[in-house]
C-alpha cells in the first residue's frame, strides 16, 4: 500500500505509456488562476523524461521519442542526441506499429523488443503485443502470434526470448527461426501462476516477473505459485462509462481473484528450473516454512548459482540461499533477522556482482548498504552513519567505490553521495532538496532529477565527481507561471504532549494576514515507512502544493504533518507502531491539530483533516482517537478493518488476527461511536486493492451507532478513482464539502 498519488501517476504511465508527458503550455499562459479541473487534469504537471535505458557503452542512454514513434539516442555527457536505434516510420515489418509503449533492449543491444498494444491488469500486471527488432537490418516482426505476453525476457547471450501467457511459460529461439515451445502448461487462472506473481505479490512485493536465465542461457528458473487454496473475491462490475461495459446493461457482471486477507491461506510457493537443452524440468529444495513467502529469484554470474530469497510469514526473517539449478540443493547464504519486521527496500535493492552482491539493511538502527561474497561472508558495511541510505545505485568492484542517496543532511532532504573505499564520503548532487540519480552502466555519469518545495523538477547530467554537465529540462515555464499560483510553503517542527519532536508543512494563502484566524486543513498520509514532508516537488496530493495552494486560495490553510511510523528518521522512530497499525499514528495527527490550535492566526474550532489509503484508514482513527479536535474530515479509499486486508502488507505489521486480536481491534469501526465532526467518505466500487467492503462495513457500524455522515460512491472505479471526470468530480466534492463545514472566511 502505497502513496496513492504515486500509484496514480505509475498507473497513468502504464496506462498511456507516456514517455514524456509534457504539459500545453499555451493552456498554462491563458490562465491566470488555479482551476479546479485544470489541476484533476494534470495540466501542472512536470516535464519528466522517462524510459531512460543506460547502454552498455556506459557513455549513452536511449527513450522514446516524446511522439511515441521512436527510440532516440542521447550522450551522458553533452544530453545531445546521437543517433536513432528505432523508427516505426522506417523499419520494416509486416504489420504498422503506430506507437511504442515500451521497449526492452537485449544483452548485446542488437535486437529491441518494441511493446505495443499495451493493456493494464493491476498495479504493475499487463500484456502487450511485443515485436522483435533487429537493429542490424532495420526489420522486426512479431514474438509471437498466440496471443498478447506478459513480461518477456531476452536470455544473457541473445539467443532466446521467455515470457508468460496464460499463467504459462514460453520460450522464443530467435536463431531457429523464432520457434516457439511451451515450458509448462498447468497454468489457470485463480488456480497456478508460472514466473509472474498472484495478485498479493504483485502489489506488496512490488514483482511483475518471476522467472529469470542463468548466466550461460542454457537454464530457466522460476517461482509457481499454486493460489488454488487461496479464498476468491468477488467484486460486481457494472455498466458505466469510461469505459463503458454494454455486457453488464441489464445484468451486473462478476469479477473473480484471488485475494488472501489477513491470517487467510496463501499461495503455496517452488522455485522450478528447467534445462533448455535437455527440457528436464526439476523442483529446488528451497527451505521454506509453511505458507513462507518467495519475493525474489535471480541467478549470480555463476551459472551454477541461483539466489533464492525467502521470507517467513511474519516477515521478520529474510533468508538468502545460493541453489544449484541441476542438483536442486539449496546453501544459505544470509540470514537476516528483526525483532519486527524486514523491510521490502532489503530484497528490492538486491545488486549482484562478480562473486559478490550487497543490499539495504537496518540491521544499525538506520538502513544501510552491506556487502557479501556469495558464500555468505560479510565483506564490508559500505555506509554507515546515523541517517538513512534511501537508494543504493550501484557498487564499483574495481575502486570499491559505493554510489547511493541517503537523508544524510536532514529527513526532509535526499542527496546523491559517493564513498570510497577507506570510507571517505563525497556528496555528488549540489542542489538543497531532494535528488534522484540514474547511473550510466559504466557508473561514470549520472541523470539527477532534482527539486525542492519550490522548484519544479529540474533535470541534468552529471559526472560522477558531481560536476554538472548539462541541463536537459528546467520546467521554467511552470516555475514562472506556480510562482504566481502558489500559496506560501513553510516548514516547521513541534514536540507533542509525549514527547516526540514531528515535522511538517503549511501552505498559506498569498494574501496570508497574521492578524486574521483561518480554518485548517490537515493531509496526511502515515503508513509504514512513507513521508510526505520533504523538501520536494511532491508536497500535498498534487506535485507542489497545487490542490493545497487552491484551497490557501479558498481561505484554508493547509498543513500536512509525519507521524511516528513514517520513514526518514530511523527504523525506531518507523516501527514503533509495529502490532498497533493507527493508535500512535492518529494521536499523533490529534497532537499535531492541538499544537496548531495554539497558534494566533489558527481558528481551532475549524480544523479538518483528510487522506487516501492509509491515509484515509488514519483520518478515521483520529476523528475517533477520543479527543474532538476535528470538525470535518475525508476519507478516500480507506481501509477500516485491517482484517479486510491483503496478508503481506497487514501481516508485516500486525502478524494475523489470531495472534494480535488486541492489535486488530484498534480500528474505525469499533471506534465508530468516538466519530467525532463531519464525514465525507469515498471510494470506488473495484477497488481490487482495497475492497470496497471496507466502506460498506464501516458506514454500516455508523449507521448503528446512530452517526451521520456523507458518502460518494465511484462507479467501476478501482484505488485510484481516476477516468473520464471521476478524478475532478472528487475533488469537487472535496472542496466543496470543506467550504461547507468550516466555511472559511474569504
Amino acid at each position: 500500500m502505497e502513496n496513492i498519488f504515486y500509484n496514480y501517476l505509475n498507473m497513468k504511465k502504464i496506462f498511456l505509456m507516456v514517455v514524456c508527458f509534457v504539459f500545453c503550455a499555451a493552456t498554462l499562459s491563458a490562465q491566470e488562476t488555479l482551476k479546479l479541473k485544470d489541476i484533476a487534469d494534470g495540466h501542472y504537471y512536470p516535464e519528466q523524461i522517462y524510459g531512460v535505458n543506460p547502454m552498455n557503452d556506459g557513455e549513452t542512454y536511449t527513450q522514446i521519442s516524446p511522439d511515441r514513434k521512436r527510440i532516440v539516442r542521447f550522450s551522458f555527457k553533452s544530453g545531445k542526441e546521437v543517433g536513432v536505434v528505432f523508427d516505426a516510420e522506417k523499419a520494416r515489418g509486416k504489420e504498422k506499429i503506430r506507437g511504442i509503449d515500451g521497449y526492452i533492449m537485449s544483452p548485446d543491444e542488437t535486437r529491441i523488443l518494441i511493446q505495443t498494444q499495451t493493456k493494464s491488469i493491476y498495479r504493475h500486471s499487463f500484456t502487450a503485443v511485443y515485436y522483435i527488432y533487429n537493429v542490424q537490418n532495420n526489420t522486426y516482426e512479431p514474438l509471437s502470434n498466440g496471443g498478447p505476453q506478459q513480461v518477456p525476457l531476452f536470455s544473457p547471450d541473445g539467443s532466446m526470448v521467455a515470457f508468460v501467457r496464460d499463467n504459462n511459460l514460453f520460450l522464443v529461439k530467435l536463431l531457429f527461426g523464432n520457434s516457439e515451445s511451451q515450458i509448462t502448461k498447468d497454468g489457470k487462472r485463480n488456480e497456478v501462476l508460472n514466473g509472474i506473481p498472484d495478485w498479493v505479490y504483485e502489489e506488496e512485493f512490488s514483482m511483475s516477473r518471476a522467472f529469470d536465465f542463468s548466466a550461460d542461457s542454457r537454464m530457466l528458473a522460476w517461482v509457481r505459485s499454486d493460489e488454488s487454496q487461496v479464498p476468491v473475491y468477488s467484486m460486481q462490475e457494472f455498466k458505466g462509462l469510461y469505459p463503458t461495459k454494454a455486457q453488464f446493461d441489464e445484468y451486473p457482471g462478476e469479477y473473480l481473484y484471488k485475494y488472501p486477507v489477513a491470517g487467510a491461506k496463501n499461495s503455496d510457493v517452488s522455485v522450478l528450473t528447467f534445462d533448455i537443452e535437455s527440457r528436464a524440468t526439476r523442483t529446488l529444495q528451497v527451505p521454506l516454512e509453511e505458507e513462507g513467502y518467495i519475493p525474489r529469484i535471480k541467478f549470480t554470474n555463476d551459472p551454477n548459482q541461483l539466489a533464492v530469497v525467502t521470507l517467513n510469514r511474519h516477515q521478520n526473517q529474510m533468508d538468502i540461499y545460493m541453489a544449484n539449478p541441476r542438483s536442486t540443493l539449496c546453501k544459505l547464504a544470509v540470514r537476516e533477522t528483526s525483532d519486527k519486521y524486514i523491510k521490502e527496500t532489503a530484497y528490492g535493492s538486491l545488486k549482484f556482482y562478480d562473486g559478490r552482491f550487497a543490499y539495504l539493511s537496518d540491521r544499525s538502527g538506520y538502513q544501510h548498504v552491506y556487502l557479501y561474497s556469495l558464500n555468505g561472508t560479510l565483506e564490508k558495511q559500505l555506509t554507515r552513519g546515523d541517517f538513512e541510505v534511501t537508494n543504493f545505485y550501484g557498487y564499483e568492484e574495481k575502486t570499491g567505490k559505493c554510489y547511493y542517496a541517503s537523508r544524510q543532511e536532514s529527513p526532509l532532504r535526499k542527496a546523491v553521495y559517493i564513498s570510497d573505499k577507506a570510507g571517505k564520503v563525497k556528496k555528488l548532487s549540489t542542489e538543497v532538496g531532494t535528488n534522484n540519480a540514474t547511473f550510466s552502466k559504466s557508473l561514470k555519469y549520472f541523470m539527477n532529477v532534482y527539486s525542492s518545495a519550490t522548484q519544479p523538477p529540474v533535470t541534468t547530467l552529471c559526472d560522477n565527481t558531481g560536476r554538472k554537465l548539462t541541463t536537459l529540462l528546467d520546467n521554467a515555464k511552470l516555475k514562472e507561471k506556480t510562482e504566481k499560483l502558489l500559496g506560501r510553503k513553510e516548514f516547521f517542527s513541534f514536540t507533542t504532549s509525549e514527547g516526540v519532536e514531528l515535522n511538517g508543512w503549511m501552505i498559506k494563502p498569498r494574501d496570508f494576514n497574521a492578524a486574521k484566524k483561518y480554518p485548517v486543513i490537515m493531509y496526511q498520509y502515515s503508513g509504514p515507512g512513507s513521508q510526505e514532508v520533504t523538501d520536494s516537488w511532491s508536497m500535498g496530493f498534487y506535485g507542489g502544493g497545487i490542490y493545497e495552494s487552491y484551497m490557501a486560495a479558498e481561505g484554508f490553510i493547509f498543513v500536512c504533518v509525519d507521524g511516528r511510523g513514517t520513514g526518514g528518521r530511523g527504523a525506531e522512530f518507523e516501527k514503533c507502531t509495529y502490532l498497533r497499525l493507527g493508535d500512535l499514528e492518529s494521536k499523533d495527527q490529534v497532537e499535531a491539530a492541538l499544537y496548531l490550535g495554539t497558534l494566533p492566526y489558527v481558528d481551532k474550532a475549524n480544523i479538518a483533516i483528510w487522506g487516501w489509503s492509509f491515509g484515509g484508514f488514519n483520518t478515521l482513527m483520529s476523528m475517533s482517537e477520543g479527543r474532538p479536535v476535528f470538525k470535518a474530515g475525508v476519507a478516500v479509499a480507506a481501509p477500516t478493518n485491517w482484517k479486510y486486508y491483503d496478508t503481506v502488507y497487514t501481516e508485516r505489521y500486525m502478524r494475523t488476527p489470531k495472534e494480535n486480536g488486541n492489535g486488530y481491534d484498534i480500528n474505525p469501526i469499533q471506534r465508530a461511536n468516538n466519530l467525532s465532526g463531519s464525514l465525507l467518505l469515498i471510494h470506488g466500487t473495484a477497488d481490487d486493492n482495497v475492497h470496497y467492503r471496507n466502506a460498506l462495513e464501516y458506514a454500516e457500524a455508523l449507521v448503528q451507532a446512530d452517526k451521520q455522515f456523507d458518502m460518494q460512491i465511484y462507479t467501476n472505479r478501482n484505488h485510484g478513482i481516476f477516468g473520464g471526470n471521476t478524478r475532478n468530480h472528487l475533488f469537487q466534492r472535496m472542496t466543496n464539502f470543506f467550504i461547507s463545514e468550516l466555511q472559511p472566511n474569504r
